[in-house]
């Protein structure tokens, strides 16, 4: 679905639980908006009292953290179809779209209507055994089936559509949205995918006489990888806890009918003055001499 603009009179700001500073910015956020006689509330991303305030009536929610936190928040505010504005605390903050010193200057524009809202697909993963599904999860960046503890490669089996796609014998194969086409699978070579569309990506990881190409399918795809191995393998899903998958089991990955939608103060073409800024100097590399 499409990212439908209202004008936010109730705000939510969650926050980083890992993150003490941002506690400290929520409270002067929320009174900066309690000023201007917006009804706000805020709270850590992680607690289920956050998402159930959520569910009651929020217009728009204020992201504090890295990009980690605008994940987690784009799982808990697309099913409930609110925008998400992140103010970046963290290394990295390519999601987000204020700087942490920058939001004064900027949440006025925010509650005048002087924005615009992106939409980034999302995709359905469902870890199945045999025919039982045992768990579902929403994707916002990319599902990451690939080898546990002990360093060998696994063999994986893609299908899309229920067709033979390839057999992969490496570490591990990603299937990806565009949002994540920047993440894990830039690291691996795969390519950099524009935020608006609505694509699947499947690139594999350190693959082993295998494809080494990635693929990119068109949104009503359907994806199986099934593992073949006698060791440990695992999924995860935006860089989730990894969920252990035993030998013949398989994820189904395709698009979920909800969007996540980020407010823009930005151009439209944002994206790759970031990503080449992003590239000359990498945030998460530190300081260097």
């Amino acid at each position: 679905m499409d990212c439908a603009y209202n004008p936010p009179h109730r705000i939510a700001i969650g926050v980083h639980p890992q993150l003490p500073q941002a506690a400290v910015e929520a409270k002067k956020i929320a009174s900066f908006l309690q000023e201007r006689g917006v009804e706000v509330f805020w709270g850590k991303l992680y607690d289920t009292s956050f998402r159930e305030q959520l569910e009651d009536n929020t217009d728009l929610c204020i992201a504090l953290g890295g990009d980690g936190t605008m994940l987690r928040a784009g799982h808990l505010c697309a099913p409930l179809h609110i925008p998400i504005l992140g103010i970046n605390l963290g290394n990295f903050g390519f999601l987000t779209e204020v700087k942490q010193g920058d939001w004064p200057s900027l949440l006025p524009q925010l509650l005048e209507g002087n924005y615009w809202l992106e939409g980034r697909m999302m995709l359905q993963a469902t870890h199945l055994r045999g025919s039982e599904a045992l768990g579902s999860w929403i994707v916002l960046n990319e599902v990451v089936i690939c080898r546990g503890q002990f360093v060998r490669p696994v063999t994986l089996r893609a299908q899309v559509d229920g067709y033979p796609l390839a057999t992969y014998v490496a570490d591990g194969l990603i299937v990806s949205t565009p949002t994540g086409s920047t993440a894990y699978a830039l690291a691996v070579g795969g390519p950099i995918m524009p935020p608006d569309l609505r694509n699947i990506l499947i690139v594999a990881v350190a693959p082993h006489l295998s494809v080494d190409r990635a693929i990119i399918l068109s949104e009503g795809s359907v994806v199986v990888v099934t593992v073949r191995t006698s060791h440990q393998a695992v999924f995860s899903v935006d860089g989730q806890s990894p969920v252990t998958m035993l030998d013949g089991d398989s994820v189904r990955v395709e698009a979920n009918h909800n969007t996540a939608c980020f407010v823009r103060f930005r151009d439209r073409g944002y994206f790759y003055r970031n990503i080449t800024n992003y590239m000359e100097q990498n945030p998460t590399a530190g300081e260097t001499e």
